[in-house]
């Protein structure tokens, strides 16, 4: 059965994700380092990892598969999941592929490098806004049918 992974420490659209899952049945697992209000909801489990680097991250990794979506903005995390036949999407309704996601890496490195060789450079890229909520929730309930459907 398909399950929704949810890197929620920092997702701005946890509750999407549980309203969208819901309506589909779909079980969401919410991992974190803790700091998370539990859900009500019998669908959804609170997961809390130890603290400490990419813990999260890690147990996601290690059962997220064929079938399954995942929610994430951690590029590393995407590309392992991919890997492993998930469907990913970011908060902002970007979709994760094995087309993209090579790029994606290169990218990430690049920008972390840069901002390594100059200490001033100041980072941060646009706000989260409500296109990027809509274009989540699109991709999500796409996500979604083609999971129910075998995609």
């Amino acid at each position: 059965m398909s399950a929704l992974y949810v890197d929620a420490d920092a997702c701005p659209v946890k509750g999407e994700a549980e309203r969208v899952a819901t309506r589909h049945g779909m079980r969401v697992f919410m991992v974190s380092n803790g700091g998370l209000r539990p859900s009500a909801n019998p669908l959804v489990e609170m997961v809390f990892v130890d603290a400490g680097p990419d813990v999260a991250d890690m147990w996601i990794a290690a059962r997220a598969g064929p079938g399954d979506i995942v929610v994430t903005a951690d590029i590393p995390l995407a590309a392992k999941c991919v890997a492993a036949g998930a469907r990913v999407l970011a908060p902002d309704g970007t979709e994760f592929t094995e087309a993209n996601i090579g790029g994606r890496l290169a990218t990430r490195d690049l920008m972390a490098d840069l901002r390594a060789a100059d200490p001033f450079r100041q980072g941060g890229g646009r706000g989260f806004d409500r296109a990027d909520r809509s274009r989540f929730l699109n991709a999500l309930e796409r996500a979604m049918q083609g999971a129910a459907r075998g995609k």
